[in-house]
């Protein structure tokens, strides 16, 4: 293809049509940064398929998203099942093209910075998190993002060629890449190269002999790296916490393999010698509780959890959903369950605390704490108030609860100005051209605005807490509400 002029109509057909051949489409791009001339490649700019300026990448981009999103209403089941199939090597594409993004400002904020005197360790500091919030995700994934960028872009070729013409997902170009980690350079170009410059090889291949595949080179090409690898792993057990649908937890523990068998192994064991009616799941999940508490797992635990529910729905006057510090929101009737439970058994204790929420809002705006110091009080109230890392796109449970305009530059240490964080948020913010600002809305709720290094602004706002909303009018509204809702004399 080498007419400017056939690219130009084919791209014409890509804006105004939606049946132009996937394999086209995708390529086009290519085409036309390898067949045309510089003269060629100017004049296509000027029509608009280039990304020499911002208005004419954004003009582009926009006609591309309703050109996806577009399908032919009399469309046949064979076009319909290729349309997917385009669309999925499109969302290959787009992640190599994400890729390759990544990978260039990655480099070119490490030359500004370098440029800047920014000290080596300390350069590209926050990056992860500015890709991740681009990308509408967790910030802790940007540096997982970040760096599967970086290892397709200049040390696995093949695979990204694969994952730019849709051979591969991005979450199994992730598997290749993840099970390379331990390998150095050279060893893992060449599992790069044994995996992907075949494309061919990879059609039918799922994600478990993706991974198995790649797991077997990386063993082959250096055993010791993956022994080591183990190593560490084994280094960072752990146990999580996350919710589950319909007021469960995954409650999740990372363990070495002969460890983690066991544990599996025992429940099953238990389960497998108990007959009163409860399923083998249900009798591996209670043994658990047991054996890690040492209590029945019917019996309240001593431990504090923290409740928010309006007084109507404590009394049953509402129904209004309530809120578990940490976990989030959960039917009132659960909740006066868990009360009920606290209060009628006497091995446990229920404290009641009052919370005030703005009457319009329903934003958390005050709170009575009867601690003796001052910044604890306000450290539970934030949480309170927050529920989770108050970062954009992050789930994560609050670590620290710390001032959104830092201390040291005259941040002052009160609500409005404080903050909930996960530990990797809270230092991200203090990187260099980060900004933080918060403030109270007209309603009362708290909002944080978040500017990254690149000028980009982000906004999170303080969830409502649980209850009715009451909204107070004045006598003066009334009586011209009122009088709108007469009709007109004849």
């Amino acid at each position: 293809m080498r007419d400017p002029d056939l690219l130009l109509r084919l791209t014409g057909r890509i804006v105004k049509g939606c049946r132009l051949p996937g394999s086209v489409a995708l390529r086009l791009a290519n085409v036309r940064n390898t067949c045309l001339s510089g003269a060629e490649r100017v004049r296509v700019h000027r029509v608009g398929f280039g990304f020499d300026s911002m208005s004419a990448a954004s003009s582009t981009i926009e006609n591309m998203f309703e050109t996806m999103a577009a399908i032919d209403p009399f469309a046949d089941e064979a076009w319909l099942i290729e349309r997917i199939a385009e669309l999925e090597r499109a969302k290959s594409a787009a992640a190599a093209g994400q890729a390759r993004a990544a990978a260039a400002l990655d480099a070119l904020r490490r030359a500004h910075e370098a440029d800047a005197g920014v000290p080596s360790a300390q350069r590209g500091r926050g990056l992860g998190t500015e890709i991740a919030l681009a990308r509408r995700d967790s910030p802790a994934r940007g540096g997982r993002h970040l760096g599967f960028a970086k290892a397709l872009v200049h040390e696995m070729p093949h695979t990204l060629a694969a994952l730019e013409a849709g051979q591969l997902s991005e979450w199994r170009a992730t598997l290749i890449v993840r099970e390379s980690a331990c390998l150095d350079v050279e060893d893992r170009r060449a599992l790069d190269a044994e995996m992907c410059a075949d494309m061919a090889a990879l059609d039918g291949v799922g994600d478990a002999r993706i991974a198995a595949a790649a797991k077997k080179i990386a063993y082959r090409l250096n055993a010791q790296a993956v022994v080591d690898r183990s190593a560490k792993a084994a280094s960072e057990r752990t146990v999580t916490i996350r919710p589950a649908p319909d007021t469960m937890t995954w409650v999740t523990a990372l363990l070495p393999v002969a460890q983690g068998v066991s544990v599996y192994a025992a429940l099953k064991r238990a389960a497998d010698t108990t007959f009163d009616g409860r399923t083998r799941g249900q009798v591996m999940a209670d043994t658990l509780v047991e054996r890690i508490t040492g209590r029945p797992s019917d019996v309240p635990e001593p431990v504090a959890v923290n409740l928010v529910i309006s007084d109507e729905a404590l009394l049953g006057c509402d129904d209004a959903a309530a809120v578990v510090d940490g976990y989030g929101l959960i039917p009132a009737a659960v909740a006066r369950g868990l009360v009920s439970q606290s209060v009628t058994d006497a091995r446990s204790r229920a404290t009641l605390r009052r919370l005030y929420k703005h009457p319009t809002s329903g934003a958390l705006v005050g709170m009575e704490s009867r601690a003796r110091r001052f910044p604890k009080g306000l450290a539970a109230f934030i949480g309170l108030r927050d529920q989770r890392c108050r970062t954009p796109y992050c789930d994560a449970p609050i670590r620290h609860r710390d001032h959104a305009r830092p201390h040291h530059r005259d941040g002052p240490t009160s609500a409005e100005n404080g903050l909930g964080s996960c530990e990797r948020c809270n230092y991200v913010k203090e990187s260099p051209g980060w900004h933080v600002s918060t403030k109270l809305d007209e309603t009362g709720r708290h909002t944080a605005e978040f500017i990254t290094p690149t000028g980009m602004h982000y906004h999170s706002s303080a969830p409502p807490q649980p209850g009715p909303l009451t909204v107070t009018i004045s006598e003066i509204e009334t009586r011209i509400g009122i009088a709108l809702s007469r009709p007109h004399a004849a």
